[in-house]
């Protein structure tokens, strides 16, 4: 049973979202509701961008986001140290990030095509990568034609949260106000490289691809399907961790069929979460990139990286609508939040840097977590391995420019968890960061010119 909101109730999530994300001083503006919430969960828009799902209390939402969608932003009104909106921002939020909107394609059509890749992965063995291109492109011929998230980065949740700080900002009668920044030594911006290894060829090709991500001197985290396809060569992963990259667990044996039903899911994930314990993995990522957020409290992990910003080209469509990490419960989501290379190179037939250069540029300009899945499997070929080298030069140049902090899944598993408990005090009119690893982190001001947000770093 949905509960009934009521007008003026006060809307701790909000206040507590824009705390997390900024990490700034507590006394910013109360949320409170303006009006008694729809029924029903739908659509609306806040602004002409920022589309939203969850309900809303200036009329009923829309079922479809390409219905014509009410633009909520006439509704918020502000008082002193109080802003009066016609939703409850932290439900949205967690509707996004956990997909939540979704829900709403559950009809017999999802069910027809559930089954349809049921049917692809048991014979997806036998086919040749020619044959399979050739199915995928059909299943994803209308990909475009998808309205939301946006494509190729979705931004929503960022959006979202900044707007609830500038209403709060307005409250208080503020252009300015410090938080802590977002990544260590003050980086524009965090990159993480994965590499899922689905098959022996990939598992083979592993060693050189360490060679050429150490000529760059990028570490990056290899995912290993423990019970699957290949035999898990032990030398693999004792040099993985001698060299000082990462091993993770991808899946069980990569069947597709891990999230298939709730008791499937449950036992298999003991035998994963023996064999994390059993590899020293800490971070997890499902097959297909499959997830269902609702069953991760049976993993044994410290972070998931199953979630993309924007699925228009997975199977499993939807999207976290974010490109910073979020906890769900005591694990954190690292997204996905540029296209992979299979779909990339197989399905766009594009082998240019142009669109994972668009993609970074928008994660960018919000401070985000640009992460890539690199498959050791599809850049064996001399083609894909040499953009993939173009890309590592690539991400080598922004970190010279020092414009990005490249790290493995671990580190910024750290770094977050720590920022999540720093605080700022004022010490003789000095703003102080305090808590664990607070020499690393840096101060920073959120300063609203023309009802915008722009940022500096101390």
């Amino acid at each position: 049973m949905i509960q009934t909101l009521v007008s003026g109730i006060c809307l701790n999530g909000a206040k507590q979202a824009v705390l997390d994300r900024f990490r700034c001083p507590q006394d910013i503006a109360e949320f409170l509701l303006a009006g008694e919430l729809s029924s029903e969960n739908g659509f609306f828009q806040l602004g002409s961008e920022t589309k939203c799902w969850g309900r809303c209390s200036s009329g009923a939402p829309c079922k479809y986001v390409t219905d014509d969608l009410q633009d909520v932003t006439d509704h918020i009104s502000i008082g002193d140290s109080q802003v009066y909106v016609p939703f409850d921002p932290a439900s949205v939020i967690e509707n996004l990030r956990f997909e939540r909107y979704c829900a709403t394609r559950l009809d017999a059509t999802t069910r027809i095509g559930k089954c349809m890749r049921n049917m692809y992965y048991f014979v997806r063995p036998v086919l040749e990568l020619s044959v399979r291109k050739h199915l995928q492109k059909m299943y994803f011929r209308n990909w475009q034609k998808l309205q939301f998230p946006n494509w190729p980065v979705d931004l929503t949740v960022e959006n979202l949260l900044e707007h609830l700080l500038i209403l709060s900002m307005k409250s208080r009668r503020t252009h300015k106000i410090p938080f802590i920044w977002f990544w260590p030594d003050g980086a524009r911006s965090c990159c993480m490289v994965t590499h899922d290894v689905e098959t022996s060829v990939g598992q083979e090709f592993c060693f050189r691809l360490m060679d050429l991500n150490d000529s760059f001197g990028i570490k990056s985290a290899f995912q290993i399907v423990p019970d699957g396809p290949y035999k898990v060569s032990h030398l693999l992963l004792e040099t993985i961790r001698q060299r000082a990259f990462e091993v993770n667990i991808h899946d069980l044996n990569h069947d597709g069929r891990l999230l298939s039903s709730r008791e499937r899911f449950t036992r298999r994930m003991e035998r994963i979460n023996f064999y994390g314990k059993q590899f020293g993995a800490l971070g997890f990522r499902s097959a297909v990139m499959y997830r269902n957020v609702d069953w991760y409290n049976a993993l044994n992990f410290r972070y998931d990286m199953s979630i993309p910003n924007v699925a228009h080209l997975d199977p499993q469509r939807g999207g976290c609508c974010t490109v910073l990490p979020f906890f769900v419960g005591d694990i954190l989501e690292l997204p996905l939040t540029t296209i992979q290379d299979y779909s990339l190179f197989n399905i766009l037939d594009d082998y240019s840097l142009q669109l994972w250069r668009r993609q970074a540029q928008s994660i960018r300009e919000k401070f985000g977590l640009i992460s890539f899945i690199i498959h050791p499997d599809y850049v064996v070929r001399e083609r894909p391995q040499r953009t993939y080298v173009e890309l590592l030069q690539y991400l080598n140049d922004l970190r010279s420019r020092q414009e990005m902090w490249i790290a493995l899944p671990r580190e910024i598993d750290v770094w977050w968890r720590l920022r999540s408990k720093m605080h700022l005090v004022s010490v003789d009119g000095t703003w102080r960061i305090e808590g664990e690893g607070a020499e690393r982190a840096r101060l920073a001001f959120a300063i609203l010119e023309n009802d915008a947000l722009t940022y500096t770093v101390t």
